[in-house]
């Protein structure tokens, strides 16, 4: 059997699941992120594979003085989320750091370094010959390089994204595209 591994790139794929809640017309404050069903959301679309190991990259959250309140609720779902996906059987990685940046009045979050971890571990794993396929869930096109070099090293890459805009340039890229549909994404987000 082939060593499959999965690869999710978390601030991306939570950020792809709040876009299927706006548009089926969900409230995300009304769902509870952290206790999404992985594996039930994996097992039709990759029934036909086997993992070696799977990969749910993240970033570190700070607390942030002038946003306690969303600080300590963005850390405590970070901590739930991570308790549910190692009981699930996924490693959790934390890789790069959320940052604030103060925009006029405004504090605007963004995540720095997770593409870049993964990217590394991909092409880690391919030059040790520890990958046959690579099952990657993030539509990140700044992992196009890290692709194209697994391929060249005879390794599969499977897009692994959602049916509410994929990445075309990484459906182009990639073996393979497999697409969340709307209505599993909704099946496995539990209400609170």
């Amino acid at each position: 059997m082939a060593q499959s591994i999965l690869f999710i790139d978390g601030e991306n794929f939570m950020h792809k699941v709040k876009e299927v809640l706006k548009k089926e017309g969900r409230d995300k404050h009304k769902r509870d992120l952290s206790l999404i069903d992985f594996d039930t959301l994996i097992r039709d679309p990759l029934k036909n594979f086997t993992f070696s190991r799977k990969i749910f990259y993240a970033s570190r959250l700070h607390f942030h003085p002038e946003t306690k309140k969303k600080s300590t609720e963005l850390i405590k779902m970070q901590r739930k989320l991570r308790n549910n996906l190692v009981s699930q059987g996924y490693e959790f990685i934390i890789a790069g750091n959320v940052r604030a940046q103060k925009i006029g009045d405004k504090i605007i979050f963004r995540e720095k370094g997770v593409d870049v971890k993964l990217a590394v571990d991909m092409v880690s794993f391919a030059c040790d010959k520890k990958i046959e396929t690579a099952i990657l869930c993030s539509s990140d096109s700044d992992l196009q390089p890290a692709i194209a070099e697994l391929k060249a090293r005879g390794v599969e890459v499977i897009y692994l994204g959602f049916e509410a805009q994929p990445n075309k340039g990484l459906t182009y890229t990639t073996d393979r595209t497999i697409l969340f549909r709307n209505n599993e994404i909704m099946e496995v987000v539990p209400l609170k």
